[in-house]
């Protein structure tokens, strides 16, 4: 096993850290930043469309425990209202 740890690219604040790049059942931090920024962009449609009837939050935090994403409660509520100002722009 390598001594160098890998790059970690622009993982958002608040993504679990720990994950495990050698394991393929979990995400690589490069892949899990990739999905968080996804759901998110997605989310945004959403709401820009009018398909969020939820609170932003809670919708984030279903997709995110779908895609298997832990994340801290407060990231995850910072992360919504930055989707909802980007959706309202």
């Amino acid at each position: 096993m390598s001594d160098s740890a890998p790059d970690t690219g622009d993982v958002p604040s608040g993504v679990t850290e720990g994950l495990d790049v050698e394991n393929p059942v979990r995400p690589a931090r490069e892949d899990t930043a990739e999905a968080v920024e996804r759901i998110a962009e997605d989310i945004r449609d959403d709401v820009r469309l009018g398909h969020v009837q939820d609170d932003v939050s809670h919708v984030l935090e279903e997709r995110l425990d779908e895609a298997g994403i832990e994340m801290r409660p407060e990231d995850v509520d910072d992360l919504a209202e930055e989707i909802e100002k980007d959706a309202s722009s």
